[in-house]
């Protein structure tokens, strides 16, 4: 008789997604692989999770709430599951960041965490040659989710030209994730600026940062070193924050100009032609 691995719902959010995923199966007179047939998946796969090998996917949660009619219980669980999956010094930023009102952000190497495709994302994480990869690029999907939310915050996002011209990934990956960048002029609750190469020293030459604003608490200044991040309310550090966000804006580039030049580095970098002033070919 195989042995059933027994889970302290309490240990994480993964266990107890785990031990509620088995609750629900039994007492619908399933087996794991009853559930896995009727979710599309394997019998096997829905043991891993229910033992806390696996973490779930989203869909996998909304066809598990469909199939043992468990009111969104899954659902509404997942994006606890997949926020437990980010680095732990990470998790507190996540939390505030989900929380936000406003978003400003200057991003010199990368394509801000929030507006990455899915591939992009795999590429940036596995530089880090994580154990877990996929759970990582999962979780960091998940983190967009605030995005599409009813009330989404407002995200101001100016990115270094170097990040357009830098091939993460690949040339067909940064195809992609430009054409994305592109497809966001159509959000008027995201407004992207590139800042050229042409504008030399500027305000922010030491980095990337990110500013949060709240409706009721403090604004939050968000850095990054080698390991770790790090998150400041002091209010010194975020007048001169807001003072430098304000110039990067005044130099870069408008959001139309913007949307130009990528499509310029699309054309020139990655042999994808849009033609000026249209939208690009999916």
């Amino acid at each position: 008789m195989a042995r059933i691995r027994t889970l302290d719902p309490t240990a994480s959010p993964l266990d107890y997604f785990g031990s509620e995923l088995r609750r629900y199966r039994e007492s619908a007179g399933m087996s794991q692989q009853d559930l896995g047939d009727c979710i599309f998946c394997t019998g096997s796969l829905v043991g891993q999770i229910e033992t806390a090998h696996k973490v779930p996917t989203r869909e996998f949660a909304e066809r598990a709430d469909a199939a043992l009619l468990t009111d969104g219980c899954f659902s509404r669980l997942v994006g606890l599951v997949l926020r437990s999956q980010l680095p732990t010094w990470f998790q507190p930023f996540a939390d505030m960041e989900a929380k936000a009102t406003y978003i400003s952000t200057y991003q010199c190497q990368l394509v801000y965490g929030l507006l990455q495709t899915e591939e992009y994302a795999r590429a940036v994480l596995a530089t880090g040659r994580p154990d877990k990869l996929d759970e990582l690029v999962a979780a960091r999907m998940e983190r967009q989710r605030i995005l599409k939310r009813e009330h989404p915050p407002l995200s101001l996002v100016v990115l270094d030209e170097a990040v357009l011209h830098r091939p993460i990934g690949g040339p067909e990956v940064m195809r992609k994730q430009l054409h994305h960048l592109l497809d966001l002029q159509d959000d008027r609750w995201i407004q992207l600026q590139v800042l050229p190469f042409g504008v030399g020293e500027h305000v922010s030459l030491a980095g990337s940062f990110t500013l949060l604003r709240f409706d009721d608490d403090p604004d939050i200044v968000y850095t990054e070193d080698l390991i770790s991040g790090h998150m400041t309310a002091n209010p010194d550090t975020i007048r001169e924050a807001a003072l430098r966000y304000a110039g990067l804006q005044g130099a870069a580039l408008s959001v139309e100009d913007s949307a130009e030049l990528i499509k310029g580095v699309l054309e020139e970098r990655y042999g994808q032609h849009t033609g000026s002033g249209q939208r690009p070919l999916a």
